[in-house]
């Protein structure tokens, strides 16, 4: 059973309060998903992942067929009863390693550019590292080297094996450095794989389109228009959204008002906590993104006063807790002075308690966000 409904909609924005309904619970929307990329929000265990506010979480269709293998998963159970995550799950289509294991690894960018650059993808360049044909993408495993093939048949194939509650259409998420002629075809191949996609799901998983087209206004609309024709339960919107807050809500706000109302929309790789008011504003109604624990694996933890790095020697003396405003059982019970030091002496145990008390933290924020949506403030 999948179901998207509509609680309140905002009069002064896009924004929507709703409930995304799965064989696994209820989602409420606007909400933030952390990523789980191997079965795991790494360093925490599931059972602290929902503690701290978690609704469901994203896993990684690449990496989990890399390791250890969809039957491997299936033989235990399906993805739920693997990681022992009672809740909606998530499976991404692997469409973004096409991007940061070719044009981001070669050039050395993610999908939003610090800064300028005179580097530019033409049509017909193809990655170093792997192969980009008609029918899908040719990769070398990172593990042992051995050659892999995944294309929409592949993704959706692996996906139904895995066992999530949403699963994603393989599209060819693009570089930022892409020119127009590359974006062009790879906006076509993103659409004729999600046809493809379309015909090769078998399961009664909700199955999200995803729209491409980078920066690329006119090529945004017509991605919009085009996937949001299609069958599908709900929508992904990848790629790179531009360079700043403005140019994100702006391109979220014009690909939200061709979608299908009715229909979730998911934001891919997007959602730092001052993210979440331009994202919901604009329309998205979950969003994902890795900062709370990669943040928090390097001594950043964010907090209600803004983020710091609890590995400053100053902090070794410090008695408060992280966040004097957080409700988080890490807050109630450890000092910054305890917590820096594990940091400065690479405990893993200190990489949890800022992963947890990180995850609290932006669970909470999306807590706040619908609450200042049903008050009217959004």
């Amino acid at each position: 059973m999948f179901e998207f409904k509509i609680l309140k909609r905002s009069k002064k924005s896009r924004a929507r309060l709703g409930v995304i309904t799965t064989p696994h619970g209820e989602i409420e929307t606007p909400s933030f998903i952390p990523v789980a990329t191997r079965g795991t929000v790494r360093t925490l265990e599931s059972f602290e992942v929902e503690d701290a506010g978690a609704q469901a979480l994203i896993c990684n269709t690449y990496h989990l067929h890399l390791a250890p293998g969809e039957k491997v998963v299936k033989r235990a159970g399906g993805l739920h009863e693997f990681m022992q995550w009672r809740r909606p799950l998530m499976t991404d289509s692997g469409g973004f390693q096409v991007f940061s294991l070719g044009f981001g690894r070669d050039h050395g960018v993610g999908k939003i550019l610090r800064e300028e650059s005179e580097k530019h993808i033409r049509e017909g360049t193809q990655p170093t590292n792997i192969k980009i044909t008609a029918d899908g993408v040719r990769f070398r495993s990172h593990i042992d080297g051995t050659e892999l093939f995944l294309g929409p048949k592949e993704s959706i194939r692996i996906q139904e094996t895995l066992g999530a509650d949403i699963i994603f259409a393989f599209d060819e998420c693009p570089s930022p450095l892409a020119d127009e002629k590359y974006m062009r075809r790879s906006l076509d191949l993103t659409h004729r794989w999600a046809d493809m996609c379309i015909k090769a799901h078998k399961t009664k998983q909700a199955l999200y389109g995803i729209i491409q087209g980078g920066s690329f206004k006119q090529f945004r609309a017509e991605s919009a228009k085009i996937i949001g024709a299609m069958p599908f339960q709900g929508f992904g919107i990848g790629g790179e959204f531009g360079y700043d807050k403005r140019s994100l809500r702006k391109m979220l706000g014009d690909v939200h008002d061709l979608l299908p109302e009715d229909k979730p929309r998911h934001v891919l790789g997007v959602g730092h906590p001052d993210d979440f008011p331009y994202i919901a504003s604009a329309g998205g109604d979950t969003f994902d993104c890795i900062a709370p624990t990669h943040y928090a694996r390097r001594g950043v933890v964010f907090t209600s006063k803004g983020r710091f790095d609890i590995r400053n020697r100053r902090y070794l003396t410090d008695q408060k807790p992280l966040d004097s405003r957080c409700l988080c059982d890490i807050c109630a019970t450890y000092s910054r002075a305890y917590i820096c030091h594990l940091m400065r002496a690479h405990e893993m145990t200190g990489m949890k308690l800022a992963s947890y008390h990180n995850l609290h933290f932006f669970n909470a924020e999306a807590q706040r966000l619908r609450t200042r949506i049903k008050n009217n403030e959004i």
